[in-house]
């Protein structure tokens, strides 16, 4: 979700690479609720993290608290930032209750995406 974000509130400002500790593939509610506001992510592929790439980046954002203790080190001109979102993934309840979470989610990271990307414009040239 956040690559989906970052590509549309980023177009033409940020190049976005998005990668997790594992190749999981791309949640089919993660897409159904990015779907619901506009945003198709059924053509994002799940990667592992490549790290030559890793190397060349300017900020890497971590989501959820897995990731931030378990992600490669990253070098120290690299800015680094943690947003602790709680993972929808594994959520129980009623079908409705699942999309919720998925919701909650992508709701914040929208948010985040959006005020990350507004200070990377208003820092650049």
């Amino acid at each position: 979700m956040a690559e989906g974000f970052a590509k549309e509130f980023g177009k033409g400002l940020v190049e976005v690479h998005s990668a997790g500790l594992m190749s999981a593939g791309v949640h089919r509610r993660a897409i159904a609720v990015m779907k619901e506001i506009g945003i198709d992510i059924s053509k994002q592929k799940s990667k592992e993290i490549d790290e030559d790439l890793l190397r060349k980046m300017d900020i890497v954002v971590t989501l959820c608290g897995n990731a931030e203790e378990t992600c490669p080190w990253t070098p120290p001109h690299i800015k680094r930032i943690h947003w602790p979102i709680k993972d929808p993934v594994g959520t129980v309840g009623t079908e409705e209750e699942i999309m919720n979470e998925f919701r909650r989610a992508r709701d914040e990271i929208k948010e985040k995406v959006k005020l990350l990307i507004d200070e990377i414009n208003k820092d650049s040239p």
